[in-house]
Order: structure tokens, then sequence, then C-alpha cells
């Protein structure tokens, strides 16, 4: 356990280095460096998934640009690269080459003996991977190592999330359908964020902490979260061609990063939603959260997604073939609790309505209906 402030402001200072960044690239860039600085490692890299099992981005530190050129491809998110993504938990190695998974490494990779791997996660919301390879004094990373970067990760989902917003903005202006999206308004919620993640880091220092106290912070968390949510689609909204019905389906499964034994099929149109985007928006945090209660509780290895417009209806189903539960029981996951409720709330904004069916054994099928104001 790290018991000093030192790390904490450290890590912040590093961090608030990263957010200088211009775009994703370089945020990445510089997060792999800051992550290197901390640890004091002769390698360092963060990537971001595309959705499909490889990588987007892949950016890295320590490695010169004459050694970067002789590599012909970047890696392609095999072996513990991809173990990162799928099981969405950390990774510590003594010894790469004795692991099973150490695969997949193009031609020209350096030689690397210990690893750390730390996916770097905002809720269920998965932003990049963080590796880390070869501690400068030749020791294996340890419990310390491992807590310093995975507290970085968390500040770092922030700073790449700040990045992706920058960059929506900028294509805004390139596409010339900009407006006033309240940039002061947005750099507060980043600082926000930034200290609420401090203020919770500085309290686990503290021998005890009153539940009212967690409560407190949890709750601002949340609540300023959902505004960079509600920022992020925002931005999306002015941008129809690109964002579809199915583009923007598709877009809150790659946001989930659905794992591997997961088939997700999406039977949408690629037409503009029948909408003004607040409704849609709606409509796309009930897909995200039956999606994310199909990934995380039901067990579930397929998930179908249908959208249908209909008699003046706008219909989405989402289906899978997971574990199921007897509706009106007990549910120690809350997926028929208060996730149903902040459903059934989002629907009826807009006289709209949400239906559960399930069967224990048989899975869960939801239903939203909404109806298109003519």
């Amino acid at each position: 356990m790290i018991k000093t402030s030192y790390h904490l402001n450290e890590i912040a200072r590093l961090v608030l280095k990263a957010a200088e960044a211009t775009d994703v690239q370089e945020t990445l860039q510089r997060i792999a460096t800051v992550s290197r600085e901390l640890v004091k490692c002769k390698y360092a890299a963060m990537g971001i998934p595309d959705g499909e099992g490889g990588l987007r981005y892949f950016m890295t530190s320590g490695l010169s640009d004459d050694h970067i050129k002789q590599i012909p491809h970047l890696p392609r998110g095999q072996g513990l690269i991809g173990e990162i993504m799928r099981q969405r938990d950390a990774v510590v190695l003594d010894e790469l080459a004795e692991d099973p998974r150490s695969y997949g490494f193009p031609q020209n990779h350096p030689d690397m003996s210990s690893f750390l791997g730390v996916p770097v996660m905002l809720g269920q919301q998965m932003f990049g991977m963080m590796y880390l390879c070869d501690r400068e004094d030749g020791q294996p990373f340890d419990s310390d190592d491992r807590e310093m970067i995975e507290m970085l990760a968390g500040y770092a989902a922030l700073t790449i999330a700040n990045a992706e917003m920058n960059e929506h903005h900028q294509q805004l202006k390139l596409l010339e359908q900009r407006e006033n999206i309240g940039m002061e308004l947005h750099d507060g919620i980043i600082q926000s964020l930034y200290g609420l993640g401090m203020q919770v880091d500085l309290m686990r220092q503290k021998e005890a902490v009153s539940g009212e106290e967690l409560d407190t912070v949890v709750d601002s968390l949340n609540d300023t979260i959902e505004e960079i949510r509600r920022y992020i689609l925002h931005l999306r909204a002015h941008d129809r061609t690109r964002y579809t019905i199915r583009e923007q389906i598709k877009n809150i499964k790659k946001r989930l990063f659905v794992p591997d034994r997961i088939k997700v099929q999406i039977d949408a149109p690629d037409v503009p939603p029948p909408f003004p985007f607040t409704i849609f928006e709606s409509i796309g945090l009930i897909i995200n959260e039956a999606m994310s209660n199909a990934i995380r509780h039901a067990d579930a290895t397929e998930i179908y997604i249908r959208t249908i417009e209909k008699e003046g209806e706008f219909i989405v189903i989402v289906k899978d073939n997971g574990v199921g539960f007897a509706p009106g029981a007990p549910n120690p996951d809350n997926a028929n609790g208060l996730g149903l409720r902040n459903m059934q709330h989002r629907a009826r904004l807009y006289g709209g309505h949400v239906d559960v069916q399930s069967i224990p054994g048989e899975g869960t099928t939801l239903k939203a209906v909404i109806p298109i104001q003519a």
C-alpha cells in the first residue's frame, strides 16, 4: 500500500503534463512516458482497442525512432496484449518468456523480461491498456509498482476522454458544423474529476472513512461522468452522416469492449435516428445499460440488438442467451432493480416504456418502445 502523499502528488503532476497534449496519439505517447518515469522502467506502451479485438493506436516510450522503424508492424492484439483487453485485469510477470501467453511479438522487437500490464478503465468502459517492461534496477515489478500504475490508469482514462473530446471538437471545425460547445464548462468537468480522484486517493490514507464521506464523493463523480457522457454525445449529434442508428449502436459496443466470448449481432439501419438527438441519447443509454447487464451479469455468449420503426413507434430489442432471472425475485446483481428503473425513467421522459422478459436458464429480452413525434 502506498502510504505517502508523495506518490499521489507525483502522479497528479505527471498526468497534468500528459493532459497538455493536443490529440489522442500525443496523449498516449505522454502517458506511456510518464508511466515509465513513475516506476523507472526501460520500456512502456499505451494502446487503445479498436473494438474488434485489435488496436486502434499503440504508442511507445523507451524505444528510439531508429529501432521503431526496424519493427515491421505494431502489435495486433495477440498474446499478452490481447489478454489485458479480454480479461480487463492486471498481469504481472517476472519472466515474459516463461508465460504461454507471451507470443505475437513482431520481428526486431526488443528482448524484454519482466512485465506489468494494466487496463485503463472508467467504470465498465475500456479506454485503453498500459504495458511496462523491465525495471531499470533489474528487479521484478512489485505491488507498489502495480498500485501506482493502476492509480495512474484511472487518471489516464480521464485524460484520454479529454483528448477524444478535443478531437471531436476539431472534426466539427473541419466540417463547419461547430457551435458554442462550452469549452469552459468542459475544462471545469475535467478539473473536477481530477480533484475528486485525488480526494478519493487521499481518503484511502485515512485510518477510518465514513460511509457518508464516500457516498458524497461517489455521487459527485457519477454526476460528473454523466455530464461528460452527455457532452460527447452532444458533439456526435452534429455529424449525422457518420452517426447513424447502426453506427451509434456500434459505438456503444466499442466503448463497452465486449469480451471475445460474446458474439454481438446488430440489426439496425444505416440511417439517422427519427428523433432529435437528445431523445436518441436516452435510447442509447438504455441500450448501453441492457448490454452492460448482459456482459457483466448474464454469463451470455450471444447478444442480439434490433431496432424497428413501426406504426409511429421506435422499438429497440436487446436479447441475450444468458442465465436469465425470475422477474420479481431478489437479484444480487440488481439487473432488474435500479438499472431497470433508470431505463424505465429514460423511456417515460419521451412517452415510452421498457418491458423485460426473462426465464431462468433461457436468457433475457428487453424491449424499449418510444413514440416517434410527428
